[in-house]
């Protein structure tokens, strides 16, 4: 057992500047995060409660188990866009009768939960989520499927995806609580549970029909496209109808609770397990320091291991990475943490053997990513032929990977072999300065969230929890690398 040791000290200025420069970012990240909340505003809210209907997250709140945690994923979608903050959708995962489940609930108080490029990258990136980790998928569905003013229209897409859970023997469950059209009227025909609240759930056809209506002085109006209404009940999709909302998400936890369902990874280690021997508030001021500042990983390491507990792995060689193993909420895992400075042969050919290993002993990856000033020079300066390894042992490699962004760099500008194109099963990053950190052109989402650094270890925790729902398993074979 070894217990890592932190140089950090509270009493200077320094820690003390850098924790106000991190908690002025935090407040403009939750001044983002109380938009999305108020969905499409007062006025729309109030309509929508005045209608005996409740809001996508009293919605969530009430199918997830009581004082269960809610991983929302996303929250800030679109910040810094055209497009409302949060893309009129909430998804996230959640315990719902015991299982954890991915949830999307649709915000129809937004523009009628119209669907916009950030919202379909959401909703697929939720799915996503669910086939990979094998999380059933719960749709709380009340949508308009209209793509938003200058937003393309979906596509299909997401229906193409929901149709793959169900292909993959993932359990989706439907409730539909209005009016639904678009490709969000594909859902209740393609899960595998459909629920209707009566009198107020109705399909609308994909295809509208032509309607010519009476005008003025006997003259033919415009021509109208009129989507005809397929009724929940004994004609429609509905396997139960539900007597109200309330009734509805009873009836959904009812399905999943008939799931029978199982984790295929292995369980923590510990329980409860051992708490960090340092304060998490000192994260504030790593997370706030000056980016052309030295990173120490060992003392993000030391705040969110179980027991700050981490044994390094050759630790004098390649010191421009730091790997070692530990557990997080006592789950075993395997870090690679970069200090910002460029790969030479050794730190390549130490993260390669650190990658084979983690997949010969079936332990999940969390890659601590630092995006600062030095990581970007020593990225712009990095020789190809000492990554092309790496970029090999990290492609082929089929345990878990998480990825945690730190530093200065918004993480669409910074992925690098971390990122989202090696398609980590999650990837949380740290506030940046830049307040459009939620969003990226072409509503693409860099991450599955920016987050509070206080908060890392009890969302990589619940991170961790969810890829054990599926089978963790190494690849047999990540190929043979030499200088």
């Amino acid at each position: 057992m070894t217990v890592l040791n932190t140089a950090i000290d509270p009493r200077t200025p320094a820690y003390l500047e850098s924790r106000s420069a991190m908690l002025e970012r935090l407040v403009e990240l939750e001044a983002a995060l109380e938009a999305a909340r108020a969905g499409g505003g007062e006025k729309w809210v109030t309509r929508h409660h005045a209608r005996g209907k409740l809001l996508p997250r009293e919605r969530v709140e009430m199918l997830l188990d009581q004082d269960s945690p809610f991983l929302e994923l996303s929250p800030v979608a679109a910040w810094g866009s055209e497009f409302p903050v949060g893309a009129s959708v909430v998804t996230g995962i959640g315990v719902v009768e015991g299982v954890e489940c991915v949830v999307i609930a649709n915000d129809p108080t937004v523009d009628g939960g119209a669907v916009n490029p950030y919202t379909v990258e959401k909703i697929r990136r939720a799915a996503r989520i669910a086939s990979v980790n094998r999380l059933p998928l719960v749709n709380l569905v009340e949508s308009t499927g209209a793509a938003a003013p200058a937003g393309p229209p979906p596509g299909g897409a997401i229906a193409r995806d929901l149709s793959q859970l169900t292909a993959d023997r993932v359990p989706t469950v439907c409730v539909v609580f209005g009016a639904t059209t678009g490709d969000a009227a594909y859902l209740p025909a393609l899960s595998d549970y459909t629920i209707m609240v009566r009198g107020h759930a109705k399909m609308l056809t994909i295809h509208p029909q032509p309607v010519r209506a009476a005008g003025a002085n006997g003259r033919p109006a415009p021509e109208v496209r009129s989507a005809p209404t397929v009724p929940a009940g004994v004609t429609g999709p509905a396997d139960q109808l539900a007597e109200d909302e309330r009734d509805g998400l009873r009836l959904a936890r009812q399905c999943v609770r008939r799931f029978n369902w199982r984790k295929r990874g292995p369980a923590p280690r510990h329980c409860p397990p051992n708490p960090p021997k340092y304060d998490a508030e000192d994260l504030l001021t790593m997370a706030g320091s000056d980016p052309a500042t030295v990173f120490e990983p060992r003392e993000v390491l030391a705040r969110i291991l179980d027991g700050s507990d981490f044994d390094e792995f050759k630790p004098a060689q390649g010191t421009a990475l730091v790997t070692g193993w530990g557990e997080l909420h006592g789950y075993p895992i395997g870090v690679l943490a970069n200090l910002g400075g460029a790969f030479s042969p050794a730190e390549t050919q130490k993260a390669v053997h650190f990658i084979q290993l983690a997949n010969a002993t079936a332990t999940s990856l969390l890659f601590v990513q630092y995006t600062g000033a030095q990581a970007a020079e020593a990225h712009e300066a990095a020789d190809v032929r000492h990554g092309a390894p790496l970029v090999h042992a990290v492609a082929k490699s089929t345990v878990p990977h998480l990825t945690l962004m730190i530093g200065g760099t918004p993480a669409e500008e910074a992925g690098g072999i971390y990122g989202r194109a090696y398609e980590p099963r999650f990837l949380f990053s740290w506030p940046v300065e830049r307040p459009a950190e939620g969003s990226s052109p072409g509503g693409k989402l860099p991450d599955d969230g920016v987050i509070d650094p206080r908060d890392t270890r009890t969302v990589l925790g619940l991170c961790l929890s969810a890829v054990h729902s599926a089978a963790v398993e190494g690849a047999e074979h990540v190929g043979v690398f030499r200088p």
